[in-house]
C-alpha cells in the first residue's frame, strides 16, 4: 500500500464500509469479531456501530430470548419478538444472534425464525439446583455448600446445554461464583475440563473465550486446541469497554490460532436450528 494513506485512514474507511481488517501480529491472522455484544441504554445500537468502527472489530449482537419466567430487560418471548429484532438489524453490519435462556427456549419461536439469525450463544449460569430453584451463578452471595458435589452437576448441565440446544457458541465456559473462585484450579480437574471439550465437539459448539471474565484459563484452552476445538471471541462486557478483547488476543497468541480455528457462522441449511435432531 502506498504511504499517501495512514493506517488511521485506510481502517477508517474499511470498517466504515463493513470490511473489517484481518488482524496481522505475529502468527496471527484473522479479521476480529466479538460474537458476545449486548445493547442497553449506554450502548445502543448506533454506539456500538460507532465502537465498532473505532476498534476495528466487527459486533455479533446478542440479546436474552427465552421463556418470560427468565427476568431480563428486553427478553425475546415470542417469534414476533425474535423477528423485530432480527428487522432491527437487517442491514446493519454486525451479526445477529441471541443468548438462549433456559433448557426450552426453542419452544418460544419457530424454527424458521431461529434460521434466520448468524448464531445462537447460551452458556450454563442459570443453574437449576436440586430443588428446581434456578440460582444466577454471578449474583453476588451465591453460596456453595458441597463444592465437589456442584462441579459433578454443574459439568452434567454444561453437557445438557449443549446436547439439548441447538446452539453455535458455549459462552463463559468454565465460570464459578465468587465463593468458589479461590478453589478453581481444584475444582476444574482434567476429566471435568475434558468432558465439556468432548461434548463441545461431539454437538459442533464452539468455545468462547471470554474478555470479561478471562476464561476459560490457559489449561482448559490448550487442552481444547489439542483436541481440535473451535473458538469464538466474546467481550460479555455491558458498557462503553465493550468490543475489547485483549484476553482473547493474549489467548490466540499463546494457542498459535488461526483462521480455521476460529467460529464462523453456518450458512443457510447448516445451521445447528436445520441440522440438529433434538429429543
Amino acid at each position: 500500500m502506498r504511504q499517501t494513506i495512514s493506517r488511521r485512514r485506510f481502517l477508517g474507511g474499511t470498517v466504515a464500509a463493513g470490511i473489517f481488517p484481518v488482524v496481522s501480529r505475529g502468527a496471527l491472522d484473522f479479521p476480529l469479531v466479538d460474537y458476545h455484544v449486548h445493547l442497553d441504554e449506554v450502548v445502543t445500537l448506533e454506539k456500538a456501530l460507532e465502537l465498532s468502527r473505532q476498534r476495528g472489530v466487527k459486533f455479533g449482537v446478542v440479546e436474552h430470548a427465552g421463556a418470560k419466567e427468565n427476568k431480563y430487560r428486553g427478553l425475546l418471548s415470542t417469534d414476533e419478538d425474535l423477528k423485530r429484532y432480527i428487522a432491527m438489524l437487517d442491514g446493519k453490519p454486525v451479526y445477529k444472534g441471541i443468548q438462549a435462556e433456559g433448557l426450552d427456549w426453542m419452544s418460544c419461536f419457530s424454527k424458521r425464525t431461529v434460521a434466520q439469525l448468524d448464531y445462537v450463544l447460551s452458556d450454563a449460569l442459570t443453574f437449576p439446583e436440586k430443588n428446581g430453584q434456578r440460582v444466577e451463578l454471578w449474583r453476588p452471595g451465591v453460596t456453595i455448600d458441597d463444592p465437589q458435589d456442584f462441579m459433578e452437576r454443574y459439568v452434567a448441565f454444561h453437557l445438557q446445554v449443549m446436547a439439548r440446544e441447538p446452539i453455535d457458541i458455549l459462552a463463559n465456559p468454565t465460570f464459578l461464583p465468587a465463593c468458589l473462585e479461590k478453589e478453581f484450579d481444584a475444582l476444574w480437574t482434567p476429566d471435568r475440563m475434558k468432558k465439556v471439550i468432548d461434548a463441545a465437539l461431539k454437538h459442533g459448539v464452539a468455545i468462547e473465550i471470554n474478555s470479561r471474565y478471562r476464561l476459560p484459563r490457559p489449561a482448559f484452552l490448550k487442552m481444547a486446541r489439542r483436541a481440535g476445538a473451535k473458538f469464538s471471541f466474546g467481550s460479555n462486557i455491558h458498557g462503553m469497554d465493550v468490543g475489547k478483547l485483549d484476553y482473547c488476543l493474549e489467548m490466540a497468541k499463546e494457542l498459535g490460532l488461526h483462521r480455521h480455528d476460529l467460529f464462523t457462522p453456518a450458512p443457510a441449511g447448516q445451521k445447528p436450528i436445520e441440522r440438529r435432531r433434538f429429543a
